[in-house]
């Protein structure tokens, strides 16, 4: 038995079909992809869609991380150009998502937004591991959201808020 990748789509195709969406921005570590993935298609989601720089959702350890759900999730991965500065969020803002950086930035809101929860589209942003999301990528961005933290903590790993923030995005939808 062959195995074959199944045959790419278009940015816009993927758009089409899919209302709530991830974006892993830069997310290069195989376990961090595998456990979002998991998260995505555990919580909700309809798609991921992954920058160039992003790990292959198809490595081994991705898929083991994912349970298998890399197998049943829809994704892509965006060309080299489309995943560069805000490119890629002017492109989804085009097809209709409300995009939502988690970032922690003064003008955020908490990730229980009843109006963010209320769009019909939205697109949620996840930042690389360690640096998070580029300045101008978190300020194209038509919402910033936050997890809100207790004992001096200042954030969560990437894989762990985003479970965090499908859950409350998608409550009640």
């Amino acid at each position: 038995m062959t195995l074959r990748r199944k045959p790419e789509i278009t940015i816009g195709e993927f758009c089409q079909k899919n209302k709530r969406i991830t974006v892993l921005y830069d997310v290069v570590n195989p376990v961090n992809v595998g456990a979002i993935i998991r998260s995505a298609a555990a919580l909700g989601m309809d798609g991921a869609l992954l920058t160039h720089p992003s790990v292959d959702p198809l490595t081994r350890r991705v898929s083991r991380v994912s349970m298998g759900t890399v197998f049943k999730l829809p994704w892509i991965r965006t060309a080299y150009d489309d995943s560069r500065g805000t490119a890629l969020i002017k492109t989804l803002q085009a097809y209709g998502y409300k995009t939502v950086a988690m970032a922690l930035t003064e003008d955020s809101t908490s990730v229980d937004s009843e109006e963010i929860r209320s769009n019909d589209k939205i697109a949620v942003i996840l930042g690389t591991e360690g640096t998070g999301l580029p300045k101008d990528v978190i300020s194209a961005c038509d919402y910033r959201v936050m997890i809100p933290m207790h004992h001096g903590v200042d954030s969560l790993n990437v894989a762990a808020a985003s479970a965090i923030c499908f859950w409350e995005l998608l409550k009640n939808s």
